[in-house]
């Protein structure tokens, strides 16, 4: 399913919704952050480092637009003890959850499956797999407290179609459709809907790490994509559930 980049953001229209957003704190999770927060969602945005993490804060609010939250959380040695700490504090404080981007991901390394170091793959397998199993399964109890939640994980062209040398990035995002795809099959009876989006190209630091010879300025930025996600994440856009969806570039 193809969906366009340009959507317009209405002010007010996430107004009394509470969003978390991983990997807030720069390229397409600040874009992402960045229009919630102007449709007047709460955005609780969630990264490992806290001084990335206020200075993204700082962005948002000196644009003027609605306040977020912070939660540092590294994703890597994250415990069920700390995800559960973020459910109660969550649930205490908003009562539901209306939308889950799960945005944030490391690339890990390009080259042979034969050679690729152990740990990096446990370390890439973990951040990109296992952290959003876990985040969710915690998650899922604030999300059908809400009359339209939205889960999104956010997939790529290498989780869907083999290429050689992607490593455990690839593997990880084939695992992130099959994951969504279960998780939308259990769900699909209540309010939450369950779908990966693939952005498509984006001019952000991991990409200029994976294509280091490509002409940035042809490749657009997250700030072209995050309407879309946005969009996704609305009443205005249809209810779909299970789906693969690619925004257009």
């Amino acid at each position: 399913m193809i969906v366009a980049r340009k959507h317009n953001i209405n002010k007010d229209e996430f107004d009394g919704k509470v969003v978390l957003v991983t990997g807030a704190n720069r390229g397409l999770g600040l874009a992402i952050t960045m229009d919630l927060a102007r449709a007047g969602a709460t955005v609780i945005m969630l990264g490992r480092d806290l001084g990335s993490l206020e200075y993204a804060y700082d962005e948002v609010v000196d644009a003027g637009l609605t306040e977020p939250i912070l939660y540092p959380l590294d994703l890597e040695g994250a415990t069920p003890e700390n995800y559960q700490e973020l459910q109660d504090n969550l649930l205490s404080q908003f009562g539901k959850l209306d939308g889950l981007v799960h945005n944030a991901s490391i690339l890990g390394t390009q080259m042979p499956i034969e050679q690729y170091d152990i740990k990096l793959w446990y370390s890439t397998l973990q951040i990109n797999l296992s952290a959003p199993f876990m985040l969710t399964q915690f998650l899922v109890p604030a999300l059908l407290k809400s009359e339209d939640a939205r889960i999104i994980f956010m997939s790529s062209t290498v989780g869907r179609e083999a290429r050689a040398y992607w490593g455990a990035y690839s593997v990880s995002k084939f695992g992130i459709e099959g994951l969504a795809k279960t998780l939308s099959e259990e769900l699909e009876k209540t309010k939450i809907s369950v779908n990966t989006v693939n952005p498509g190209k984006m001019r952000t630091e991991m990409r200029r790490t994976a294509y280091p010879a490509e002409d940035s300025s042809t490749v657009p930025l997250p700030e072209e994509k995050s309407k879309a996600i946005v969009y996704l994440l609305s009443t205005s856009s249809p209810k779909i559930n299970g789906e693969q969806i690619t925004i257009s570039d």
